[in-house]
């Protein structure tokens, strides 16, 4: 039989949801029901947590202690781009396929950066802005009207300059 589960001990659950729209709870269940929570409140505690990320996929991680749970809204790098695209939001059951092919500033890159700094990979700031333009490469957007693999090929070579933080 396994251990009783504390209910003083902190547990962590990353979820990927689509934001603003409550989750299938048969999927939540088997997360959350062990811990003694209700998928259904669950759900509609994250659909109000993302609301803002309307239409995007996106990771929710749950900190679970004393039979509460606080939803936190982790973002990924292309929910960032695509958000500094300002899209409206789609509808994903009709909508698919969408070519994301906009235009937007270095300073929305270097915003999404310092998101997603404590979790990048790169030494130095400027890595972590060279793997944002390569996720806006993905994303199929331009950056200040050029491709972002110009940017990145300018910051290797430091022809240009990006701030320290």
């Amino acid at each position: 039989m396994p251990p009783k589960f504390d209910p003083n001990e902190v547990k962590i659950i990353k979820l990927r949801c689509v934001g603003g729209e409550v989750g299938a709870t048969a999927s939540l269940a088997p997360k959350v029901g062990p811990l003694g929570l209700s998928p259904k409140k669950i759900g509609e505690d994250i659909a109000k947590a993302t609301g803002e990320w309307k239409g995007l996929k996106i990771t929710v991680q749950l900190t679970v202690q004393n039979r509460q749970a606080a939803v936190a809204v982790c973002p990924s790098a292309a929910a960032l781009i695509i958000r500094a695209l300002k899209e409206p939001p789609r509808d994903r059951k009709k909508v698919k396929n969408i070519k994301h092919n906009g235009n937007i500033t270095m300073e929305d890159i270097y915003t999404a950066a310092r998101v997603m700094r404590p979790r990048s990979l790169a030494k130095e700031f400027s890595g972590t802005v060279c793997e944002i333009l390569g996720t806006a490469r993905s994303v199929g957007c331009t950056v200040d009207g050029r491709p972002p693999q110009e940017w990145i090929e300018q910051i290797q070579e430091g022809t240009f300059e990006t701030p320290s933080e």
